[in-house]
């Protein structure tokens, strides 16, 4: 490795720079500098996932699941500390509501993570107008809310089919169902049943609704809550003390008579993103006066019922009981046990009880007892969760057995098996093996970094070129325009190339293509739907596949037809989803079906030190083109000093990557070097302004956040009456000026848990001192692996980056999909 290329030496500072207290909601640093656990957890709006550094100083988050007012510390599993992969990102003062006022009234904060931290206004001259309204066609993001609520509808259909009365023998499924029917059969005389006695087919296809295929009118999509019910709601926040801007919102979250539902239950403010337990108790307390206390019921289910949605932030879909109740216990409630099981009773949490398997343990037997055999009971863990995950996770498993049991037999052998073993003839190494594993299986896993990328894009050109549908879908613009020069195919997505000019055979050019995950599950980009509700298609290859969460990866699995072959890919070492679930990691450990492991590895310096990462080792690499640059720094401030040096002046000059090819990559948001003081810096240097807009001017480099866990990236073009004008991947993007604050913030600087999935020619990490916590070895290994040509390491870590490297792997996260693909399908050698 190199010294930083050609910039002056280092000015010396004396001692660490202390970590600046970042927003009003942060986190105050207690004892040894853990920040107090009532900051906990990101708000639901948030880019999906708690991300911060966990440092005393910087406004990360430490799990909500706990409240360390003492002794007390965050139950272990609950919701992972912020800055762990996968916790959420806290922004601060635009990442999670504030606490203000008196009584424990809530401030209003921004409920997206990507608020923006440089300004509280909206762009200058900003109407009261609403763009969205006004606009002639539904955005991409709104697309993918109407899809996920069809998935919960289609949950909550098969919730209350269950709910019905359960006849004796009707739990019963498959070959036990069909034994039962034909004993019944025999005694009353009629016809055993033959399908009884006869190999079992596929699982049937949950039919998925035919969704708009290109977008709608926003009117009619964007509908709310009515003014009369918004200023209802105002109302009774005002008699409780909390500010009027969560009116709205409110309103949204709970529904028809908000009001009423308020005054009867306070807590229930609980469900809007953002507030925290103290702050609705002060609410409580100013509502209910006397009648207000910890030991009152509706307190413990609402408690019980936030605690689980900041795990389900922290990125686990169900808790162990006994953290629960650790975590309860913590946040003043008399009787966790009680609390349990009153959410439980109400419906507003499910309880499981999941066989714990020990690898190389006998199946249980059964004992002679007194005359009888009696089974030995296996041991079995207790979890609870809520519904919307507990229910896409089980639905999940169910399509993911459906894919594995449903590629038809006679694929094994005759002339498409012929073709695709010829196919895979002309390929070589690990591409030649995916292609094979793909041909005679439905569900495919394959792992490499970004240079294995082009393994899963041979496989659509050789599945292409046998005829078939063949579509890759990645998680962002950047990313399809990727894969689509790689595959060859219709960079748009939208299968609109013209007219056929392909013979049979040859792949049509309308039937393949590359497509975001977002935009295939809206309808606004892809194949289409056929007249079941399936998207037409016969091979879906999705890349970065570690991203997927439990309700994404359920609703793509459950719109795949019958027979139709999936590929997951991805790089294992990377951060996990921003939502709840370890859906890429799940699979991999069950082992379900083939794995097909790259042996392209990642090239030059970069690719070098990053293998090693991966495994564990921080090792010094060769890099005579100063690919990796290590900038040692003293403090925080030096590190801000020498990042900008960097980017405007030194890797433009000596690398050859300009200023706008080049991402610099840190932690956190807030400390003296997170993401706002970074971006304040060099703005300052590459794009000063008055920041008139909102905190932004014209040529401002922005993230967009549309939608949780959806970043893009753009610049800002101008504003007006109608909001914020940005161009977000090449395409017009208008934000109205209420939700800036919350969707928008600079981008010259990100977390790595944005930058998953993206790269650049040059990359920038920034390691301050006072961000040390939230190191981990997916982080590291994320972070230095979005550089393609270089990569500089401003480091001011010191040895907690090669301990966080050895010893410091992901943050477990609590699922079940390991659990539910057991009984369905075996697990491969």
């Amino acid at each position: 490795m190199s010294t930083e290329p050609e910039t002056a030496a280092a000015e010396e500072a004396e001692g660490a720079a202390a970590a600046e207290a970042d927003g009003a909601g942060a986190a105050e640093a207690a004892g040894a500098g853990t920040p107090e656990a009532e900051g906990a957890a990101g708000t639901a709006g948030s880019d999906g996932a708690a991300e911060a550094g966990g440092s005393a100083g910087s406004d990360a988050r430490t799990a909500a699941a706990a409240e360390a007012d003492g002794a007390g510390t965050p139950a272990e599993g609950v919701a992972g500390t912020a800055g762990s992969d996968g916790a959420a990102e806290a922004g601060g003062s635009d990442g999670a509501a504030e606490a203000g006022g008196s009584d424990g009234a809530v401030e209003a904060g921004g409920s997206g993570e990507g608020a923006s931290a440089d300004g509280s206004g909206g762009p200058e001259g900003a109407g009261g107008s609403d763009a969205a309204a006004e606009s002639k066609e539904l955005s991409e993001s709104e697309a993918e809310i109407a899809a996920q609520r069809e998935l919960q509808e289609r949950i909550a259909e098969r919730k209350a089919a269950k709910q019905g009365p359960v006849d004796a023998g009707a739990k019963l499924s498959g070959k036990a169902a069909d034994l039962l029917a034909a004993v019944r059969a025999v005694e009353s005389g009629e016809k055993p049943v033959a399908s009884a006695f006869s190999e079992p087919g596929p699982a049937p296809r949950r039919t998925a609704p035919e969704p708009v295929r290109r977008p709608q009118p926003a009117v009619a999509a964007a509908s709310g809550p009515g003014d009369e019910a918004v200023e209802a709601v105002r109302a009774v926040l005002a008699d409780g003390g909390a500010p009027p801007t969560l009116a709205a919102r409110t309103a949204a979250v709970l529904g028809e008579g908000a009001d009423a539902r308020l005054r009867d239950d306070p807590w229930q403010l609980l469900w809007v993103g953002g507030v925290r337990t103290e702050q609705a108790d002060g609410f409580a307390r100013a509502l209910l006066g006397a009648e207000c206390g910890p030991d009152d019921e509706r307190r413990g289910r609402a408690v019980t019922a936030w605690l689980l949605e900041q795990a389900a932030v922290a990125g686990h879909t169900a808790l162990d009981a006994a953290a629960l109740t650790a975590a309860l216990g913590q946040r003043a409630v008399p009787d966790p046990d009680a609390a349990v099981q009153s959410a439980i009773a109400e419906g507003d949490i499910l309880v499981f009880q999941d066989a714990i398997e020990t690898p190389g343990a006998p199946a249980p037997v059964r004992e002679e007892g007194d005359g009888e055999g009696e089974e030995t009971e296996q041991p079995v863990r207790v979890l609870v969760g809520l519904e919307q995950y507990a229910l896409a996770e089980e639905s999940l498993a169910d399509g993911l057995a459906r894919v594995i049991n449903s590629l038809p037999k006679d694929e094994a052998s005759g002339p498409q098996a012929a073709a695709w073993e010829s196919t895979a003839a002309g390929a070589s190494g690990s591409t030649a093996e995916l292609i094979r594993a793909v041909a005679g299986h439905g569900l495919v896993l394959h792992t490499g970094g970004e240079a294995a990328r082009a393994e899963p894009a041979a496989l659509v050109r050789a599945a292409t070129g046998l005829g078939l549908r063949a579509w890759a879908a990645t998680h962002s613009s950047a990313g399809r325009r990727h894969i689509a020069r790689l595959t060859g195919s219709d960079e748009t997505g939208t299968g609109e190339t013209g007219p056929d000019e392909t013979g049979p055979g040859e792949g049509r050019p309308d039937e393949t293509g590359a497509v975001t995950v977002a935009g295939l599950l809206s309808g606004a980009e892809g194949p289409g739907r056929d007249s079941d509700g399936a998207l037409a298609l016969d091979l879906l290859v999705v890349l970065d596949a570690p991203q997927l969460d439990v309700e994404s990866a359920a609703m793509l699995v459950e719109s795949l037809p019958d027979g139709a072959r999936l590929v997951l890919s991805g790089d294992p070492g990377v951060l996990w989803s921003a939502g709840p679930g370890r859906v890429f990691a799940d699979l991999l450990a069950a082992r379900c079906c083939p794995q097909v492991v790259s042996r392209v590895p990642d090239p030059g310096p970069i690719g070098e030190l990053v293998s090693g990462i991966g495994i564990g080792e921080l090792n010094q690499v060769e890099a005579p083109g100063k690919e990796v640059v290590i900038v040692p720094v003293r403090d925080a401030g030096e590190a801000v000093h020498r990042t900008v040096q960097l980017v405007a002046d030194s890797v433009p000059r000596a690398i050859g990557v300009p200023t706008e090819d080049t991402q610099v990559i840190t932690p956190g948001h807030g400390g003296a070097a997170g993401t706002r003081a970074l971006n304040t810096a060099l703005k300052e240097r590459l794009n000063p302004g008055p920041g008139r807009f909102g905190g932004f001017d014209p040529g401002d480099r922005v993230a967009h956040v549309p939608a949780p866990g959806r970043t893009t990236l753009g610049r800002v073009l101008r504003a007006d009456a109608q909001g914020l004008h940005l161009e977000c991947d090449g395409a017009p993007v208008v934000v109205p000026k209420e939700q800036v604050e919350q969707t928008v913030r600079h981008a010259w600087a990100l977390t790595a848990h944005q930058a998953v999935g993206l790269s650049w020619p040059a990359a920038v990490v920034v390691l301050p001192g006072d961000a040390t916590a939230a190191l981990s070895r997916p982080w590291v290994y994320t972070a230095f692996s979005r550089g393609e040509r270089h990569l500089s390491v401003v480091q001011g870590a010191e040895q907690a980056l090669p301990r966080a490297v050895a010893e410091i792997p992901a943050k477990a996260r609590t699922t079940r999909l390991q659990t539910l693909l057991r009984p369905q399908v075996p697990a491969t050698a």
